[in-house]
């Protein structure tokens, strides 16, 4: 029997030896998941009941609770959070000092030119 292509004959014996040879080989990868399934589900119920014996909360339970955290305290925000690396919040605070202190001057200098020119009778 000739292919189309003009090439190889295809015997009809090698063409069923290599449908059940791909059959095996899928069968033997669904046995092997299962298998796998099954050890990872037995680590999962190890892990847990270390979890539950030590009171400890699994990363993804973690990330939920600070993240519902996070937008209890957005609530009612207009603008977006940032994100401030501690240098830069120190940066922030010292600015904010410094100006702080510069108002204040002004304002002080402000009541000592005003108590000065007034005179009480």
């Amino acid at each position: 029997m000739m292919d189309k292509g003009g090439g190889e004959e295809v015997d009809p014996k090698q063409a069923e030896e290599e449908k059940e040879r791909l059959e095996a080989l899928a069968e033997q990868e669904a046995v092997r998941k299962a298998k796998h399934q099954i050890v990872e589900n037995e680590r999962e119920k190890e892990r847990q009941r270390i979890r539950d014996k030590y009171g400890l909360k699994r990363k993804d339970e973690i990330e939920a609770e600070e993240k519902a955290q996070k937008e209890r305290e957005t609530v009612g925000r207009l603008g977006r959070t940032r994100s401030v690396s501690p240098d830069e919040e120190e940066e922030e605070e010292e600015g904010l000092m410094a100006q702080a202190e510069k108002t204040f001057g002004e304002f002080q200098q402000k009541v000592t030119t005003a108590t000065e020119s007034c005179v009480i009778c």
